[in-house]
């Protein structure tokens, strides 16, 4: 990587470091996407609109926009696109999250930008895809994982199925997708010169998501309904049970060795030899609820401790960063008055961290052009 692209840098910052990301601002995974590079050491300049991308949510609390620079651009501006290109010829990668066939009216499109950058690498972040028959249609989270299955198999067979927040949609199925593809096109524009498109569409991630279960459907180790199976809360030592306070406790307990602990901790031994008989299951399952009545999460917690048991207390956001184990490995970080996840995964050889704290919309519109060697345009500012 050049001096040019390090200067001011400290090394150390990341294995991304070097490496120029333009975000097109948006919201939901498109900037996690964008975030998620960033720890990773990326120069990710964040193109902010005037007015904000509508999201009601305080720019200083937005950690999805941490470790980035912004500027503002108007890309409905004469000079707009020009200055979004001008960004584009220097980067390794574009984040964009329009609907199809918006960034190429805006004049910011692949074909636009790989015009002055053949090697970048194009990221589309959508739901529905760059075609298809539902890709110029809104939509949400909610409404990807229900179309793939995913959301079908996620709750109590009684009960509407349960809403996963927009964790398994956006952010799993979508910006960690579309990261992965940004690194493999990186990788490939790299050995080549060739940049190219990535299509991250959240249903094509959340399907892909489910590809274990699939095969086991197919091999008749899955039934086609919620709780009904080993992973969804169908087996009564794989799900939640409430404690006599109030809270729950989470188990695991699937292999015979670990299962043999639990039910001896637990103290119902003598309720074990029903695991092996399906039939048994609903008695079984009342057993182990009427026992974690009888004490508290914390009592429990105390219990399974120091086993092997596969239990866990099912904890609050704001409990989880005091967990011992995640306080330990500083799963959490403070910056700037906000309690945080810290970047994730680790390297031993170009560790990350959270080095700035939610870039502001426009703060950056001189560091950007000074470092990037950017054509000087008084609008950027406006």
């Amino acid at each position: 990587m050049s001096e040019a692209r390090t200067a001011g840098r400290t090394p150390g910052e990341g294995p991304l470091t070097g490496v120029r990301v333009v975000e097109l601002a948006g919201i939901g995974p498109g900037p996690f996407a964008a975030m998620l590079l960033a720890d990773l050491g990326a120069d990710v300049v964040r193109v902010d609109r005037p007015g904000g991308p509508g999201l009601a949510i305080d720019p200083a609390h937005d950690v999805t926009n941490r470790n980035k620079r912004s500027v503002v651009v108007d890309l409905k501006a004469p000079d707009g696109p020009a200055q979004v290109l001008d960004l584009a010829e220097r980067a390794d990668v574009l984040i964009e999250g329009y609907r199809p066939g918006v960034a190429e009216r805006l004049g910011v499109g692949p074909g636009d930008c790989h015009a002055r950058n053949p090697r970048l690498v194009f990221g589309r972040m959508t739901g529905w895809g760059q075609d298809g028959p539902l890709a110029q249609r809104a939509g949400h989270d909610i409404g990807y994982i229900a179309l793939t299955g995913t959301l079908g198999m996620i709750g109590a067979p009684d009960e509407p199925p349960a809403v996963p927040a927009n964790l398994v949609g956006d952010y799993a199925g979508g910006s960690l997708y579309l990261v992965v593809g940004i690194l493999a096109a990186l990788h490939h524009a790299r050995a080549t010169g060739t940049g190219q498109v990535v299509d991250a569409a959240i249903v094509d991630g959340a399907a892909h998501l489910s590809s274990m279960i699939h095969g086991m459907l197919a091999a008749g180790g899955w039934q086609d309904r919620r709780g009904a199976n080993l992973l969804d809360g169908g087996c009564p030592f794989y799900g939640t049970y409430e404690t006599g306070d109030g809270r729950y406790m989470a188990v695991g307990a699937l292999e015979q060795r670990f299962y043999a602990e639990f039910m001896e901790l637990l103290g119902i031994p003598e309720q074990a030899p029903a695991r092996d008989d399906t039939a048994r299951w609903d008695d079984l399952r009342a057993a182990i609820a009427a026992r974690f009545r009888s004490r508290t999460r914390e009592e429990w917690t105390a219990v399974f401790a120091d086993s092997d048991a596969c239990v866990a207390p099912v904890l609050s956001l704001r409990e989880a960063p005091h967990h011992p184990h995640l306080a330990a490995r500083s799963t959490f970080t403070d910056h700037g008055g906000i309690t945080q996840p810290a970047p994730a995964p680790r390297f031993s050889a170009t560790p990350t961290a959270v080095r700035t704290g939610p870039a502001r919309p426009g703060a950056d519109t001189e560091a950007v052009a000074r470092d990037w060697d950017l054509p000087r345009n008084p609008r950027a500012n406006s």
